[in-house]
């Protein structure tokens, strides 16, 4: 997990997909932390993205770099816990400018089941599950 995390956070920015209705969504994200031994990602409740999450959790990443990319399948679990948006808010201070652990908005997810698949044009594929 801690690869998988490296190589998001190396790339800068992932591609996040989730479903509305029959329709995909897939937009930019940035942030990818482990706290407590999980992979999370955060956004903002009153964004599309979190309602969708709400609806289906099933989502799946894609990040690009030097040649290679990933794509990590799972499913997003909300954590409620003050002490996790602490967390994710202080890996990235950049985002305290939008948002506060206690502000009613800032959501964080972790994955649960997920599956990672690290590819490249010259190598088979690697998969890491968390």
């Amino acid at each position: 997990m801690e690869r998988v995390a490296e190589f998001l956070k190396e790339a800068g920015v992932y591609y996040l997909a989730t479903v509305e209705g029959d329709q995909p969504r897939v937009r930019p994200f940035g942030t990818a932390h482990i706290f407590e031994g999980k992979l999370y990602i955060q956004t903002g409740k009153a964004k599309d993205v979190a309602k969708q999450i709400a609806k289906n959790p099933k989502v799946e990443i894609s990040a690009f770099k030097d040649g290679a990319w990933i794509r990590i399948a799972g499913e997003l679990v909300e954590d409620d816990r003050r002490e996790a948006r602490v967390a994710m808010l202080e890996a990235y201070p950049d985002l305290k400018k939008m948002y506060d652990p206690d502000d009613g908005n800032t959501v964080v997810y972790y994955f649960k089941d997920a599956t990672a698949t690290f590819s490249s044009f010259t190598a088979a594929p690697e998969i890491v599950t968390f």
